[in-house]
Order: structure tokens, then C-alpha cells, then sequence
């Protein structure tokens, strides 16, 4: 440890920091760009270069024993197992043959051909809204409408979403979570979640992906073709529904709150709604949903001088890299009209998110339909409450007048 980083702290439990890391993302990006906690015995990087070369690296930097730092020393320790299939948290072979599969379902047909759809319901949404003086961003369209898409690509009523919503949320905010409980127990739900609904597509097959997934064969890791087991189909489910609502949600969340703040950037997506895309990735690169990517250390490697061992857990750095000066200029300032060559905000290389695009859509249609509606808004921030999880950074209620 050097004098200079004896100084500074972080870790993403602290909660002050969580509010705001970006002052600590400087420092560790200036004055630490390898940190270790300690406490939590950690090592993280924060610079863009640094942060891109840990996730491109898949074999050195692995993610077979977890995405996420709170589950991953139980991982380490052998105290839990990675339930089979959960992709996000798998190495080559099994990562290729199960992403793969799953992949399917993400195409650009399949996400283009509900696009209508999507927009239907999020015109709705904000219908509800007409002649409010004030709602909650967060809560009347941040948290509604992933759901709801989720629902139209797996094949959930839509009667079930807001039951099954709660549930996902519960399972990711870190004050609900009971810390005697190992992880992934939540996930031994998921026959409760979907069982009903699988035993019901096995009868009525249609056009969604538990039908695709009941019903398609493949070449597994071992070159055996086979059918996907039952509880590897729950997996993936329980996955897909998950992340596709928490991580899409937490976007849209910001967006709401960058554009209130920003009147002058938000009054040129109404006039020029072509700009709008461009916003989407510039709310992705200064508040990405991620907090933290989590990856095992599987050599000795060198980083700025220092020797991380193998058997260290890093953590990569999302909303430090995409403030990155050394990457992006004036990197603090919101700027729709900003050139965006790449951001980290969906992860990079093999394990770069699959619904990274779905999400962009999702956030697009948002703003496409709420800006038609409320051209104007402000961010009631003293009443506005974060998001506790540590996987993810965003907002549970975010009050906005119009």
C-alpha cells in the first residue's frame, strides 16, 4: 500500500459513498489505480484502460466463481455452489454453450419484432399519468415497464408481473436479504416463480422463450445433444427475468434523473428526438446501472507495479472507467451530443450483456413517449430514495413535478 492510498477508502458497502462515488472515483483513478480493501479483501481497478483489460482477460480474470463480490467468497470458500446453467457466472466451455442458448431469445428480429409492442405499453404507462402535477419516476415508469417486457419475451401474464417485480426486487436490495441465508437460495424459488407456467407451455406451446427452451435440443459441453433439464430452464428463467428487469429499470430511473436536472439538454431531445439514442448512451456512461463487476483472480498478474495473487477477487469499476479522463473529455459533464466510441456500462468482451440492447430500446421508448407527454420536469431530490443493493446503483423512488 503507498502513503497516498493509506488516505482513501472504498468499499460498496458504504453507503455515503454509494450516494456519490465519484469524488472517490477520482482519487482511485489519480492516486490508487490498484486498491486494496483490507477489510473486505479486495483489489479493484478504476481507470477505463485497466477496467477494460480485467473483463477482456477470461482467462486470468474468471467468472466461474461469481459476478458479484457478496457471493463471491462463499463461492471461493466452497460454502455454496453455482447453480448449473446461471451463464453470467461460467467460463468456456459451459459460458459459450449456455449464453449461446439463451441468445436466442435476443436476437435483433425477436427484440425488433416487440418493439410495437413495448411502445404500446409504455404509451399507456404514461397515459395514466395525464394531468398528474407529480408522480414517481422510479415507481409509475422506471419499475413498470422492463416487467412488463421481460414478461413479453418469456411468456409471463401480465396479471403476474407486478407479484413477480417484487419478488426480483426484494431478492436484489441488500436491506431485504437476510444475511444468514446463503446465496442463491432466492433462486430455489424459481420452481414456485415458473413451475406453473412451464408445466402450462409443455400443453399450449406459443411463441416465447419458455416455449423455445421446453422444446429446443443442442450440443452440450460434453457433445451430447440433449434437452435442457428442468431446472436449468428455471435458471435461466429466474436469470433473464432478474437482470432484465433490475439492470433496465435502474436506466430508465436515470434518465429521469439526469434530464431533470439538465433542462437545456432535455429541451433539445424534444425538439430533436433523433438525439434521444445518443442520450440513452450518455446516460449509460455517467450513471451505468452496474455498481460493480465482480471477477476471480486465476495467476499472479502485474498491475501498475504491483502483484495481484492468484485467488484474489477484483473489482472492476464501471462508473469510475466511464469518468475516466484519460478516456473520455470533460468526462463529469452530462452532454447528449457527446461521441460515445464504447462504454462498460453492459460489461465487455464474452461476458458483455445480452439484453444490453433490449435495455437501450426499453430506454429510447421511454423517452420517446414520456417526452411527447411531459416536455418538462423537476427532481424532487430531497425526498428521492436510492436503491440499497450493491450489484446495482439506481433509484427506488424518485419523485419528479411536471
Amino acid at each position: 500500500m503507498t502513503l497516498t492510498e493509506a488516505d482513501i477508502y472504498f468499499d460498496m458497502y458504504d453507503r455515503d459513498i454509494y450516494a456519490n462515488p465519484y469524488p472517490v472515483y477520482r482519487r482511485l483513478r489519480d492516486e490508487a489505480p490498484l486498491y486494496y480493501n483490507g477489510q473486505y479483501n479486495f483489489y479493484a481497478v478504476s481507470r477505463f484502460e485497466d477496467a477494460e483489460r480485467v473483463l477482456v482477460d477470461r482467462d486470468t480474470f474468471v467468472s466461474s466463481k461469481g459476478m458479484v463480490y457478496n457471493i463471491m467468497p462463499y463461492v471461493i470458500s466452497g460454502d455454496v455452489e453455482i447453480p448449473k446453467g446461471l451463464f453470467i457466472c461460467e467460463d468456456a466451455p459451459l459460458h459459450t454453450v449456455h449464453r449461446g442458448l439463451v441468445s436466442r431469445v435476443f436476437t435483433p428480429k425477436r427484440v425488433g419484432a416487440i418493439e410495437p409492442e413495448i411502445r404500446a405499453f409504455c404509451a399507456r404507462v404514461v397515459d395514466n399519468l395525464a394531468g398528474a402535477k407529480q408522480f414517481d419516476w422510479a415507481k409509475n415508469i422506471a419499475a413498470e415497464v422492463p416487467m412488463r417486457v421481460i414478461g413479453m419475451l418469456v411468456g409471463i401474464p401480465e396479471a403476474d408481473q407486478a407479484a413477480m417485480r417484487d419478488h426480483f426486487n426484494e431478492q436484489l436490495n441488500a436491506e431485504t436479504i437476510d444475511p444468514t441465508k446463503p446465496p442463491f437460495e432466492a433462486m430455489a424459488q424459481a420452481e414456485g416463480l415458473f413451475g406453473d407456467y412451464l408445466d402450462w407451455r409443455k400443453e399450449h406451446p406459443s411463441d416465447d422463450l419458455m416455449t423455445q427452451l421446453l422444446t429446443l435440443e443442442f450440443d452440450d459441453d460434453t457433445e451430447t445433444k440433449r434437452q435442457l433439464r428442468r431446472e436449468e430452464i428455471l435458471t435461466y428463467l429466474n436469470l433473464i427475468a432478474s437482470a432484465g428487469t433490475d439492470t433496465t429499470s435502474r436506466l430508465i430511473g436515470w434518465s429521469g434523473k439526469l434530464l431533470g436536472e439538465h433542462p437545456d439538454q432535455r429541451r433539445e431531445l424534444v425538439r430533436d428526438p433523433a438525439l434521444i439514442p445518443n442520450a440513452i448512451e450518455e446516460v449509460l456512461r455517467c450513471e451505468p446501472p452496474p455498481y460493480h463487476f465482480g471477477r476471480y483472480v486465476t495467476r499472479d498478474v502485474e498491475l501498475h507495479g504491483r502483484t495481484v495473487p492468484a485467488g484474489s477477487i477484483m473489482v472492476v469499476l464501471p462508473g469510475s472507467a466511464n469518468h475516466d479522463d484519460r478516456r473520455f473529455a470533460d468526462p463529469d459533464t452530462f452532454d447528449v451530443h457527446r461521441d460515445i466510441s464504447r462504454i462498460l456500462s453492459f460489461g465487455f468482451g464474452a461476458h458483455l450483456c445480452l439484453g444490453a440492447n433490449l435495455a437501450r430500446l426499453e430506454g429510447r421508448i421511454v423517452l420517446e413517449e414520456v417526452l411527447k407527454r411531459f416536455p418538462d420536469w423537476t427532481v424532487d431530490a430531497e425526498h428521492a430514495e436510492l436503491t440499497f443493493g450493491i450489484d446495482t446503483r439506481g433509484w427506488e423512488s424518485l419523485p419528479v413535478a411536471v
